[in-house]
């Protein structure tokens, strides 16, 4: 088998256990940033003792290390996210007071917004042990990244799938990208596998993202989307409680993403001015 253009044994594939791995019984806000799932992985980096890392692009932090770039982005998955709930259809179906099981600032913020009398359970672990959880009755919903059960084979799981017009999904979700040193002698390999259109979106997402601060005690969504040669990108920010929403959408050339993903930050911040967490 052949990868990269080499033999698949000149590989070696260090499986790094991060933070965001290890503690399971806390929210993430409250233990840290994005970076829970990065920075063990991004200091072998540094270090040398690995030459790329895989990351989910929605796990990573708004501004990487000094001498750390992003070398490659994957095709992108579905971005949506997944209802999931043994009890109920959709969003709309669950009854008053019903318990929504989250670890997301965001899911749950735009889930407050629509259903304002969900109960909010925290909701931590891998996406097993959150099925598993669902079904000892937990909670009554829960919401997971379509792309996650989609890698993993357990779409068969999901209730209904949002649309991205009625909850718009975490910066860069679906994404896979690849994380070199800046001086590695495996940029022009990693550089093979890069998609185009998926990198610009992302770019854009990030961008975002990195105007706002973005952490994940920031209730931030936004999605971006490229066709002939033209980026569409569409944001928004949230108070906690989902009661307030800061919007912005931007359109131009796929040259300017990363412009246009900043410019779309800075109008909802100050939109939102004091009442962001930012």
């Amino acid at each position: 088998m052949v990868a990269l253009g080499r033999p698949e044994e000149q590989f070696e594939i260090v499986v790094i256990r991060t933070t965001g791995d290890i503690v399971q019984s806390r929210p993430l806000s409250e233990i840290g940033g994005k970076g829970l799932f990065t920075k063990e992985l991004e200091e072998a980096l540094l270090a040398g003792s690995i030459d790329l890392a895989v990351h989910s692009m929605k796990d990573m932090p708004a501004h990487l290390p000094d001498g750390l770039a992003i070398g490659a982005v994957l095709p992108r998955e579905d971005v949506r996210d997944a209802f999931i709930s043994f009890a109920s259809k959709d969003l709309a179906s669950l009854p008053k007071g019903a318990k929504l099981g989250s670890s997301s600032v965001r899911r749950t913020a735009q889930a407050l917004r629509l259903r304002p009398d969900l109960v909010a359970t925290p909701f931590r672990g891998n996406v097993e042990t959150r099925l598993q959880k669902l079904k000892a009755g937990v909670a009554d919903a829960t919401f997971l990244a379509a792309a996650g059960l989609i890698r993993l084979g357990l779409q068969a799981h999901i209730t209904a799938l949002i649309d991205v017009d009625d909850m718009l999904p975490a910066l860069a979700q679906g994404a896979i990208g690849i994380e070199i040193a800046k001086s590695s002698h495996i940029d022009e390999i990693v550089a093979m596998i890069d998609h185009v259109q998926s990198n610009v979106a992302v770019t854009c997402e990030r961008a975002f993202m990195a105007a706002l601060d973005g952490s994940w005690s920031t209730p931030i969504a936004g999605h971006a989307t490229v066709k002939d040669g033209i980026i569409t990108f569409n944001g928004e920010a949230l108070t906690l409680d989902g009661k307030h929403v800061f919007k912005a959408s931007r359109q131009g050339a796929v040259a300017d993403a990363e412009r246009l993903g900043r410019q779309a930050g800075e109008e909802v911040r100050s939109l939102g001015g004091s009442l962001l967490t930012l």
